[in-house]
């Protein structure tokens, strides 16, 4: 038996889970009309399979149709979904997981336009600010039905061989009714803290009802608010005490905080450049007035910590999600004595910000995450061991690197700089996103256990390629800035590498103009107004930074917010001229007929990159398939074997933003595909 904390089993009534580490509830937005298929099954049993303890689906599963999802969750409402669940559950079963599943009404937190055009209900009229939906305010017979809407859901989980469930009671319904910030009832379901709780407790009690004493139930809710006028620390205390001594409930899972704005939900589940584990302390704290069984997770994303907050006695069972999404293999690899190879989730929040602008939850740092029907987490050996050529050393050509070694292949990489990173290393200029170069850390790592040659301050050529004799090239070389946007002046501006790089000093009055809505200009922003600078953030967009996804941008905010920094919407950058020692920036609009000057010392341009492909040309009629990919073969995963040149020495591909300018997801994702069936 081990001896490490997390891998201790723990008893949760009659369920004995195999070690301490779980996957709270969330909703990777999986689901195909509504029910948890194929690819949301197989994410799940991958963790499983790794060794996790307990994996919670759904953050939430909708239990009434006027709950429309927002970021397309499981519909516990319809009855299909037990046998989507039952699939789930057996196969996670099989490999000793239990799964739960988190329940909820999402109250305000939806939208009346979204599925059957139902009203939104909470017990007041406030709207929440993300959703932005004003709600009606809930009759008694929407109370009735909705409670047995939670028992019908209830029931169909436990159908489905589930080992439990958890209610959702931060930012949902059943907190709408506890908050006295949201309930404007009167009678039994608003005014004193009994009144506001009777709904939660008419649901457990009908669930109950339902489902036996025997059916583990838990509930995942703020112990504070942390809002003027909401649930205090207080509160959240009597709150707890009153769920455990209710008989009812088997496990608290609680939070801190408020999730109605963007700061407040980062706030709860912090992203990159935040505090670790801020909210664990106050969990233990829930943890020791009440002596009950206590599940906590909020970016616990590496294993110190972890089996610190087991071993010190803080909670009972340690939720580590985004970081089993960056490495569903922890479990495995702390078994295997192996922790330092496991895949750092490096708090970017690509995941959760896909999934509030209507996308899938995907892993910046790894691509096989929400995949796992198509990429693998593990790469396979070939079965003919080749010479590969990788010119490149940025997150792309690392990933080609690591995954052709790992089947087993030759690698050698070219990097003209000293240091591998790429476009990473600007980005981690910024402290708050040091994280990021983690996303290059692992990969060194791992390529060098590999066996892997590097060539660091190589600026490779046609010749020194060819002089390694490779069956593949891959070019990773990135691309430069492009600031060639303007009809005139465009040798009077600097791109936003100049400043993150220090190649140019920060102007003190400094007009940024930003057409890509990426990280750039932030950061740029960021480094010239800390030098109490004046900065106008520019964008011909409707919205400010549109690839910066709400979460990530909620840190970025409040330091420019607290800077002399504006933002002006659909107005763009034209021409710049010459003023004596400052420049003078005409401005128009793409809604036309208006123009405006603004008088600075500085423009900065951020419109992303041109691709670095010299190489690229230079090899082409040297290679087999003169760089040619077979997109069918790419997406299907099968080797690629396109043959235009007979006289060629070697196939030649090009990936990441040496194609065009995209993200790191894009970078990484394009070189797992492509490296996977060499």
């Amino acid at each position: 038996m081990s001896t490490d904390p997390l891998l201790q089993p723990y008893r949760l009534k009659h369920l004995t889970l195999k070690n301490r580490l779980m996957i709270s509830s969330h909703e990777p937005a999986y689901p195909e009309d509504g029910m948890p298929k194929d690819r949301y099954r197989a994410y799940h049993v991958e963790r499983a399979r790794a060794g996790v303890g307990l994996t919670m689906t759904a953050g939430s599963a909708s239990v009434a149709r006027d709950s429309p999802p927002v970021f397309n969750n499981i519909l516990a409402w319809k009855d299909e979904v037990v046998g989507w669940m039952r699939k789930l559950a057996d196969e996670c079963h099989d490999h000793g997981c239990a799964v739960m599943i988190q329940l909820t009404h999402l109250g305000r937190r939806t939208r009346w336009d979204k599925a059957d055009w139902l009203p939104v209900v909470s017990p007041g009229h406030e709207r929440e600010p993300s959703h932005k939906a004003f709600p009606k305010k809930a009759e008694d017979w929407d109370i009735a039905r909705i409670i047995e809407d939670y028992a019908d859901a209830a029931e169909r989980m436990q159908a489905a061989g589930l080992d439990g469930i958890e209610l959702q009671a931060y930012g949902h319904l059943m907190d709408q009714f506890w908050s006295p910030l949201t309930n404007d009832l009167d009678g039994p379901y608003g005014g004193s803290l009994d009144n506001r709780q009777r709904f939660t407790f008419d649901t457990l009690r009908a669930i109950r009802d339902r489902c036996g004493p025997d059916f583990i139930v838990g509930v995942r809710y703020t112990g504070d608010e942390d809002l003027p006028g909401g649930l205090t620390r207080d509160d959240g205390l009597e709150i707890s005490r009153r769920l455990k001594d209710s008989g009812m409930v088997d496990f608290l899972n609680v939070v801190k905080g408020h999730i109605d704005t963007d700061a407040g939900l980062t706030d709860v589940i912090p992203v990159q450049g935040m505090r670790s584990a801020p909210h664990l302390d106050f969990a233990g704290d829930i943890r020791a007035a009440t002596q009950f069984p206590t599940f906590h997770a909020a970016k616990i994303q590496d294993v110190a910590t972890a089996r610190h907050a087991i071993a010190s006695g803080k909670l009972d069972m340690v939720g580590m999600t985004r970081a089993h999404m960056a490495d569903p293999h922890i479990v495995a690899k702390i078994q295997r004595g192996e922790e330092d190879r496991i895949r750092p989730c490096v708090g970017a929040n690509y995941c959760l910000d896909r999934i509030y602008q209507g996308g899938m939850a995907l892993c910046l740092h790894n691509p096989a995450t929400g995949r796992e029907l198509e990429q693998p987490h593990v790469v396979p050996k070939a079965d003919l061991p080749r010479r590969v050529v990788v010119v490149g050393a940025g997150p792309a050509g690392l990933e080609a690197a690591r995954v052709a070694a790992e089947r087993g292949h030759d690698v050698t990489v070219f990097e003209a700089a000293n240091d591998p990173g790429g476009q990473v290393r600007l980005t981690a200029q910024t402290p708050r996103r040091a994280e990021m170069m983690q996303l290059v850390q692992w990969r060194q790592m791992e390529c060098e256990r590999l066996g892997v040659r590097f060539r660091f301050n190589s600026y490779a050529d046609a010749d020194m390629v060819q002089a390694e004799s490779p069956d593949v090239v891959v070019i990773a070389t990135g691309g430069l800035p492009h600031t060639d946007v303007l009809a005139a002046g465009n040798e009077l501006v600097v791109s936003a590498w100049d400043i993150l790089a220090g190649d140019v000093a920060p102007g003190e009055n400094v007009l940024i103009y930003d057409d890509a809505g990426d990280y750039p200009a932030l950061q740029a922003a960021e480094k010239i107004a800390a030098t109490g600078a004046k900065v106008e953030v520019m964008t011909r967009d409707r919205t400010i930074v549109p690839e910066v996804m709400a979460m990530s941008l909620t840190p970025s905010m409040r330091i420019l917010q607290g800077l002399d920094v504006t933002f002006t919407v659909a107005w763009k950058l034209e021409a710049v001229a010459r003023d004596g020692n400052h420049l003078l920036a005409r401005i128009g609009s793409d809604y036309g007929g208006v123009a405006r000057e603004r008088r600075v010392d500085q423009v900065v341009v951020n419109h992303g990159t041109r691709p670095l492909d010299d190489l690229y040309f230079d090899l082409r009629p040297l290679s087999v398939n003169q760089g040619e990919v077979d997109y069918e073969a790419l997406v299907a995963g099968t080797p690629q074997q396109v043959q235009r040149n007979p006289d060629g020495a070697f196939q030649l591909f090009r990936i990441g933003d040496a194609v065009s300018a995209r993200n790191t997801h894009a970078a990484i994702y394009d070189a797992l595909r492509l490296c996977k069936a060499i």
